[in-house]
Order: structure tokens, then sequence, then C-alpha cells
């Protein structure tokens, strides 16, 4: 991959951080803090969301499966760096958000960083044989 690649999926990762936080900073309530139906059901699906989308934006770049753990990683780590912040102040950041729900946040965020650079990796793996 190319630098200027590389830093296209950096930036991408931090505009999809960005707008993932502005959302859960004014609807994660009503995600967090409802049923636990209806948190389980977010919580299964938040991380299929996440895949389909990053693995569009690969397929939009035309990253080659080969490397797909790279161009995961490289949108994973601004979110992965800013969640730690917002996790860390999470009233600051997140006023609607109780501070008992952090652990379920950040739950929701381990889950979806798993399983989209778990995708990101078997394609790079299969793509090897």
């Amino acid at each position: 991959m190319k630098n200027q690649e590389s830093m296209l999926l950096l930036s991408l990762g931090l505009i999809i951080w960005i707008l993932g936080t502005i959302y859960y900073a004014y609807a994660g309530h009503r995600v967090l803090e409802t049923t636990p139906a209806r948190y389980w059901v977010s919580f299964a699906i938040s991380p299929i969301i996440s895949a389909a989308f990053c693995i569009l934006i690969l397929r939009w770049r035309h990253i080659a499966p080969s490397n797909w753990a790279v161009a995961m990683l490289l949108l994973a780590i601004p979110g992965m760096a800013g969640e730690a912040v917002v996790l860390s102040h999470l009233g600051t950041f997140m006023p609607r958000i109780q501070e008992a729900s952090g652990g379920r946040y950040g739950a929701f965020l381990f889950a979806t960083y798993a399983v989209v650079l778990g995708i990101a990796e078997f394609a790079t793996l299969r793509s090897a044989r």
C-alpha cells in the first residue's frame, strides 16, 4: 500500500470515529441504558454494521485482501486511541450516558474492533494460501 493510501485510511478512521462518538454522545443512552433485549440486539448488530462499512471502504479503495489486516488497523487505530480518551473522561465527552454505562460502551467497542480486525485478519490469512 502506498503512503497516500495509508494516510487516507487513517483519515477515514478518524472521521468514522468522530461521527460514531457524536452519535453515541447523543443517542448512546437509548442503546446502552435500555432493556436487556434491546441492548443485546444492538450489541450483536453494531459490530456487523461496522465491519460491513469497513469492508465497503476497503473494496472501494481496491485494497487487496492480502493487505486487509494492515488497512483495517489503519482504519481502527484513530478510534481505538480516541476511545481510550473518551472512556477515561466519559462524563465530559458523553454527558447523556451514565458513568455506570461506561462498561457497556467499552464492551460495544471491544466487540466491534474484535469483529472488524478479526475479519480482516481472516481475509489476509486466506489470501496467503
